[in-house]
């Protein structure tokens, strides 16, 4: 017998009955709500706990990673708008009307990323128009921690009751 057709055999490579696909969506939400904005965000505790160059620190991150996305943004924001579009779209006709659950999977792992993304633009415009500094610019990093935790929730709770409808579906439990 080959030796593919025996680890497909073996290893189950549905997306939704596959646990690596469910580690890879709870690395991803955990990785996106660690890092926010680019910076990761034991250095707002730490600007908060010890203020002085832990806070010059924070700003300077801040600062350049805001700079960055919007930067990226207004140079090339619409054409990755037209990219991401494009790719979306196609992953959403591939799994949700052809049924290829690859594409499913996939479509609901880079939706909320997508969105992620434009989140990310909105505050880095918050923080870069209104030049926040100190304790108005770890609260602005806070909130947004705060509505990227709450993306990540509803995502994985829409794509976990997708993934049961789908594994239910096909009698896999």
């Amino acid at each position: 017998m080959d030796l593919g057709l025996r680890i497909f055999e073996v290893i189950d490579m549905r997306s939704f009955s596959n646990l690596w696909f469910w580690i890879a969506l709870a690395v991803m939400w955990s990785t996106a709500s660690h890092w926010v904005l680019g910076v990761p965000f034991d250095m707002v505790s730490r600007a908060r706990r010890n203020g002085g160059e832990a806070q010059d620190i924070l700003e300077t991150m801040v600062n350049i990673n805001v700079n960055r996305i919007l930067y990226i943004s207004e140079v090339s924001g619409i054409s990755l708008l037209t990219l991401t579009s494009f790719l979306l779209s196609g992953l959403a006709v591939l799994g949700f009307f052809y049924g290829v659950e690859f594409a499913q999977a996939v479509f609901l792992l880079l939706l909320p990323l997508a969105l992620l993304t434009l989140l990310n633009i909105r505050t880095a415009r918050v923080i870069n128009s209104a030049g926040l500094t100190g304790e108005a610019l770890r609260r602005q990093l806070s909130i947004h921690r705060v509505w990227v935790q709450a993306m990540g929730v509803v995502s994985i709770f829409v794509t976990a009751l997708w993934g049961m409808f789908q594994n239910l579906s096909y009698g896999v439990i």
